[in-house]
């Protein structure tokens, strides 16, 4: 240790009572923080990346310092899905201080990386008063039943109007308009529903039948628009 001139002239003066760092909740507990062993939780965060072109929701699982679950999620950019699966084994088994200063690829992960460290640290998660916190795996609930990204996409022109492209549903096949031309409803493919019947032997053209639903009053639509063709 070096010390300047300044300071080796100084007089001592006697250290106070030190009572540590302010406890953290954690996982229904509170914590003094002082290693990185100390911190657990599961939280959220999204990220961003320099050109604001796509982002990533990250949602890490944290148990003693060490990450046992994550779950990439990207949008917008056709490279962050790479990153992302890069992502996925990077993650997992580091510590939370190994993950901050690892290179996730896709600056937008290393953004979301950033956000969720500072919930983390500051006792913010998720399940800050959650005793015992969330078993491993707790991520998959928010993709529900497909294991799919909850994913809205929505374009719309001044000259044409809105088009209904994906919503939590599933993908838009079809836009219920009334007698004014505004929308009233839609109709959608659950394309994990599809997917797992297709799995299963059934035939594809009966999958996609059985996977659609719909939303509003669609059956009291004046005419029916394919929002990617019409």
């Amino acid at each position: 240790m070096i010390y300047s001139t300044e300071v080796q002239n100084m007089c001592p003066v006697a250290k106070g009572a030190y009572h540590g760092p302010a406890p953290i909740p954690e996982e229904g507990k509170w914590v003094q923080a002082k290693d990185i062993k100390d911190i657990s939780g599961l939280t959220h965060g999204v990220g961003w990346c320099a050109p604001q072109q796509g982002a990533c929701k990250l949602t890490l699982n944290v148990k003693d310092g060490i990450i046992e679950e994550a779950l990439v999620e990207t949008l917008g950019c056709s490279g962050m899905t790479h990153s992302a699966a890069m992502a996925s084994e990077i993650l997992v088994g580091k510590t939370l201080l190994e993950a901050l200063n690892t290179d996730l690829v896709c600056d937008a992960i290393n953004t979301a990386m950033r956000e969720l460290f500072l919930q983390i640290v500051y006792g913010r998660t998720q399940t800050a008063f959650s005793e015992g916190g969330l078993p491993i795996g707790a991520s998959l609930e928010d993709l529900g039943k497909g294991l799919r990204s909850q994913v809205g996409t929505m374009f719309a022109s001044k000259a044409k109007g809105p088009r209904y492209l994906e919503m939590a549903e599933g993908y838009c096949t079809r836009i219920a308009l009334n007698k004014d031309d505004e929308i009233i409803g839609y109709e959608f493919i659950n394309l994990g529903k599809m997917m797992d019947a297709i799995k299963k032997g059934v035939d594809a053209n009966e999958a996609l039948e059985k996977a659609k639903g719909h939303y509003g009053q669609f059956d009291a639509a004046v005419k029916y628009i394919d929002p990617r063709h019409e």
